[in-house]
């Protein structure tokens, strides 16, 4: 049974949603699934926007055939060549052996590599380029690395509509709503949005920022992203959240505590100073175990606060290898702009904090407060004026 919306006079939502998917590229949890989205205009011409992932084929096919009637597809425009929006371009075009496959060069290689047959199909576009397709008249915009170098965005100049491939998508399944304002986009989204861009797309800020002023230059009335919600109000909510997460400004001052203990102890001094931090008038604290904590969380509350703890246990002379995953995580998404704190832990030899240290000052533009704390097996009395101390540098460096 196809289910569709539809989102203005001539354009349909027809995607799916996999709430099945336990991880997402095989590494990040889905626990809210995941929505594949693709888009169908109806005008003189027929327009397909990308296809989905292998999963929900049959009712992609499904919602196609019951928006179209009797009419074929004439093209395809392919934004994004990553396999769960690509994966059924040979499904279309065993169906519609007309269609025209609207894409960048880039694309088209990318299609050949995943063994597509689409040579005398292809109409490939560069940055800037335009068709019209009736009354509707779509203008291609590249936006390489955001995050595939093949990916490009589509902007519809009769309606406004942006078809923003990757951009401005996030995790969860749709739940029959698909705008933007029939959800609560703060309470219920926002934390697997961030989770998403900056997981997904984190690393590449500056092409991001490429890709917002071009889009700066456009009157965009409606965002259709690849994944989650449709925006159709209130679009500079959300674009400034791009606008600050691809900048790696934090969304707020707060402390984020990330500890790694194997018997408790090290998890007690960062309650220690968690306490602490509360009662010099510090509320917005949170605090994760890294050995419980899948690290995309981690990486997406990173992003959210200015200022993070990291207290590691010594493991082999080396930082506890759950927190050392977390930190070079951080470091491969080219997180910027915090402040951190350190506390190591260790019962013979403690070495984490130095390692810890050596690995922050090689990623760009970290503050590392100078009152690190070494504990030998666990917090003592005397050890509380440390800690005492190291609350006291955290709320002073947010002045």
């Amino acid at each position: 049974m196809h289910c569709v919306r539809s989102i203005t006079d001539d354009l349909y939502w027809i995607g799916g949603n996999d709430r099945r998917l336990a991880l997402f590229e095989n590494i990040h949890p889905i626990e809210k699934g995941v929505s594949y989205n693709s888009y169908l205009l109806l005008d003189e011409k027929t327009v397909l926007f990308d296809t989905v992932d292998w999963a929900i084929c049959r009712q992609f096919l499904e919602n196609i055939k019951a928006v179209l009637g009797d009419r074929t597809l004439d093209y395809m425009v392919i934004n994004h060549m990553e396999p769960d929006h690509a994966a059924c371009i040979e499904e279309i075009i065993l169906r519609y052996p007309n269609i025209k496959i609207i894409c960048t060069e880039k694309a088209s290689l990318f299609m050949h590599q995943f063994g597509f047959s689409i040579d005398d199909k292809v109409i490939k576009v560069k940055d800037g380029d335009s068709m019209s397709f009736g009354k509707h008249n779509l203008v291609f915009v590249t936006a390489p690395m955001v995050h595939w170098p093949e990916v490009m965005v589509t902007y519809d100049t009769t309606n406004g509509v942006l078809f923003s491939a990757d951009a401005f998508g996030s995790f969860g399944a749709l739940d029959g709503k698909l705008f933007n304002d029939e959800v609560n986009f703060d309470r219920d989204w926002i934390d697997e949005a961030r989770r998403y861009y900056t997981n997904i797309v984190g690393k590449y800020g500056p092409h991001v920022q490429s890709l917002l002023k071009k889009a700066g230059n456009l009157d965009i009335k409606i965002i259709c992203p690849l994944h989650g919600p449709v925006w159709r109000s209130d679009l500079g909510y959300f674009i400034d959240k791009h606008d600050k997460w691809s900048r790696y400004e934090p969304e707020e001052k707060g402390v984020m505590i990330v500890y790694g203990t194997m018997y408790g102890n090290t998890e007690a001094s960062a309650n220690y100073l968690a306490t602490k931090l509360v009662e010099k008038g510090m509320k917005n604290v949170v605090m994760y175990d890294v050995s419980k904590t899948h690290v995309s969380y981690l990486i997406a509350e990173t992003f959210k606060y200015s200022h993070v703890v990291l207290a590691s246990v010594t493991y082999n002379l080396k930082i506890y290898p759950p927190m050392l995953n977390y930190i070079m995580d951080m470091k491969a998404l080219n997180l910027q702009k915090r402040t951190f704190a350190i506390i190591e832990n260790g019962s013979w030899t403690p070495q984490s904090g130095k390692l810890i240290r050596e690995l922050l000052n090689e990623m760009k533009e970290m503050t590392i407060l100078d009152n690190d704390i070494t504990l030998t097996s666990s917090m003592k009395v005397e050890d509380c004026d440390s800690m005492d101390s190291m609350a006291d540098s955290i709320i002073e460096s947010m002045k």
